[in-house]
């Protein structure tokens, strides 16, 4: 049988850099990488036009793609995991402001499907008990996925988040870091917040895993184990992952993240019902540990 040559999109992580430079090879596949920074850019002509067999994708956005039909079956392969507390921003010369401060106020956020915003809007309502639904949205991009019905306030087209929150525009962003000495993180301590979120969670909040074509899924169910065997292969090249592990690998080393994100997203109404964590794979996924 024919190698077969798959287009790939993961970003420039290290635990995916021998892949990268084919220093690691399947006997059956090459993939030929296609450049997009940042990664997140290489959504959107996923989901909307299977424009590769192979794609990195936030998990948030594979979520909303299930929910609308999307052809993609997700790989239990996280590319990226991190604790979100420090991803959200004030600036103090405007008073102080801690999470429990948001409502009534103005929160920009790049688009309101981000999976880093789902995650700290999952962290504020049931961790604070903020109501998202008192708070004055302002968003600056579309979904990733064209069906979803976006009702926050857009941005005008000039202006950039971080600039809005100097300029007092914005009270609060999620989503952004910044080495600005004039902004403050929302949460006092971000690491001991989620230090104190793991100890009471248990879960290892990811971002992004990866997808194939369901075509590729159908036609070469041994290819799509093949890919993700290769990824497990470079993380495992990196030695011991230290706990908690940031990059799970496999359905059971997910399932409590699948659950939660799951949890977060049909609360925020991005999704229409609670997915079990089997539903987001298919045969061949389900399979791999």
């Amino acid at each position: 049988m024919d190698r077969l040559k798959l287009k790939a999109v993961l970003g420039s992580h290290p635990h995916v850099k021998a892949v990268k430079s084919g220093e690691l090879r399947s006997d059956l596949f090459d993939l030929d990488f296609v450049d997009y920074t940042p990664t997140n850019a290489a959504f959107k002509p996923m989901v909307r036009e299977q424009a590769f067999d192979v794609c990195e994708m936030a998990i948030v956005t594979y979520l909303m793609a299930k929910a609308h039909g999307k052809p993609l079956v997700l790989l239990p392969a996280t590319m990226l995991g991190r604790f979100q507390h420090s991803y959200a921003l004030y600036d103090p010369a405007r008073g102080s402001l801690g999470p429990t401060d948001l409502e009534g106020k103005r929160v920009g956020i790049r688009s309101f499907t981000t999976t880093t915003g789902a995650w700290i809007r999952g962290i504020l309502a049931n961790d604070y008990g903020v109501n998202l639904d008192r708070i004055n949205w302002v968003t600056f991009e579309d979904p990733h996925v064209a069906e979803y019905v976006d009702t926050t306030e857009r941005a005008p087209k000039d202006k950039k988040i971080l600039q809005m929150l100097l300029d007092g525009e914005l009270d609060a962003v999620l989503g952004e870091t910044s080495s600005d000495p004039n902004l403050k993180p929302l949460f006092l301590d971000p690491a001991a917040e989620a230090a104190k979120w793991y100890a009471r969670r248990a879960v290892m909040p990811v971002n992004h895993l990866v997808v194939v074509t369901e075509q590729l899924a159908r036609s070469r169910p041994d290819v799509v184990a093949g890919v993700y065997d290769l990824l497990k292969r470079n993380k495992e090249q990196m030695g011991p992952a230290g706990s908690p592990d940031l990059l799970p690998f496999g359905i059971a080393a997910n399932r409590k993240p699948l659950e939660l994100i799951v949890d977060y997203a049909f609360q925020q109404s991005l999704i229409p019902r609670r997915y079990a964590v089997e539903e987001l794979f298919d045969e061949t996924t389900r399979g791999l540990n």
